[in-house]
């Protein structure tokens, strides 16, 4: 029976890296379709989104069979109560770049509407977090999960910035109105994936250590 639970779980970690690495490379794709205006690449995205969702089932129900038949204990519960957190989030990243996606048409259309916010810093930065924090989960390094949750700050930052330059172009062009709330809100997005991938880490952290790092504040310059 633990030679099975063992099996099990291995099989679990497949799952949980392959719909990791699925939805980076979503989020990758609606970032990339922001930045050119690529429709035919948005509408990829968007129509990739139930994909992404029936693994996040089937990978619940992995969990929920494997709790049901072999009532792990310890360590091994520990991971299992993680990879179900984990795999809402990395669902939930996934919408998040669905929408990030169907924001394209929009401002594709309005050719003549100057980009008023910059999202390569900003995304950059989430990508980052996004690819750390899985990377953390593959190799179980905590050092690496704390450094990631150390750089959700500066993202919303950078999305506190982009509110004020938001409202200053409200108040100078008006009649943008519609296009800048699409430009607006793809921050918001970006903001509320980093978010996630925080959440990813903080799990990486519960794994490994048994520490419940949510909510929680942490000086991080302390991590070797």
């Amino acid at each position: 029976m633990r030679i099975r639970l063992h099996r099990d779980i291995q099989r679990l970690d497949k799952s949980i890296v392959s719909l990791g690495t699925l939805v980076e490379e979503r989020f990758r794709m609606a970032v990339k379709a922001i930045e050119f205006r690529d429709t035919d690449l948005a509408t990829r995205v968007v129509e990739g989104d139930l994909e992404i969702d029936q693994r996040e089932v089937d990978l619940e129900e992995e969990c929920l069979k494997i709790l049901a038949l072999h009532q792990p204990v310890a360590d091994q519960l520990r991971y299992i109560v993680a990879i179900l957190k984990m795999n809402n989030d990395l669902e939930r990243i996934g919408d998040l770049a669905v929408n990030i996606a169907k924001s394209v048409p929009l401002i594709a259309r309005r050719s003549d509407l100057q980009n008023f916010f910059d999202y390569s810093s900003m995304a950059e930065r989430v990508q980052e977090m996004l690819e750390e924090s899985l990377d953390a989960l593959v190799n179980r390094d905590l050092n690496l999960a704390y450094q990631v949750c150390a750089q959700d700050d500066e993202v919303d930052i950078m999305k506190r910035a982009m509110q004020a330059q938001f409202a200053t172009q409200v108040c100078n062009n008006p009649v943008d109105m519609e296009p800048m709330i699409e430009l607006f809100l793809v921050s918001r997005h970006l903001e509320r994936i980093a978010d996630h991938a925080t959440n990813i880490a903080e799990d990486v952290i519960y794994m490994i250590s048994g520490a419940i790092h949510r909510h929680r504040g942490r000086d991080y310059e302390d991590i070797e």
